[in-house]
């Protein structure tokens, strides 16, 4: 077999562009060697999807009263039901919105990390939570 021929045949195990895409296609497709297997480190999808229905319920509610609270304000003042100060409505939203906040850290750290396992409200995983992401963050900055 000549060199010529040999280097005439596609090597499907070789990386860079693939010769064989049509020409009026602008972007060249990547070849790789090989797929890279997937680091199982993330957090399973039924942890996963606890805490993001305990962040719905204890963001989501306060996040809507937070928005209420102008809503509620604009349709008092607008019909004349009350004279509300502009400084009590400001107030009173931000609180629900500092609230939604504070939720969405409870929401994450009261989250069991076994599978099938977890309280309603979470509160005996609050503090092996934070510890795992105290030490997480210290193995970060070493």
């Amino acid at each position: 077999m000549s060199n010529k021929s040999h280097n005439n045949q596609i090597d499907n195990n070789s990386v860079g562009f693939d010769s064989n895409q049509p020409k009026l296609n602008k972007t060249p497709k990547i070849k790789t060697k090989a797929k890279v297997a997937k680091k199982d480190t993330g957090i399973p999808k039924e942890i996963a999807n606890r805490m993001a229905r305990r962040i719905i319920f204890t963001t989501g509610i306060p996040t809507i009263s937070g928005m209420g609270v102008f809503i509620g304000s604009y349709i008092l003042i607008s019909r004349g039901i009350a004279d509300i100060s502009p400084t009590i409505t400001l107030v009173s939203s931000a609180s629900c919105f500092l609230l939604g906040l504070v939720g969405l850290s409870y929401g994450i750290l009261s989250a069991s990390w076994d599978i099938g396992k977890g309280s309603f409200l979470g509160l005996e995983n609050i503090k092996p939570n934070f510890q795992r992401m105290k030490a997480a963050f210290r193995s970060n900055n070493q």
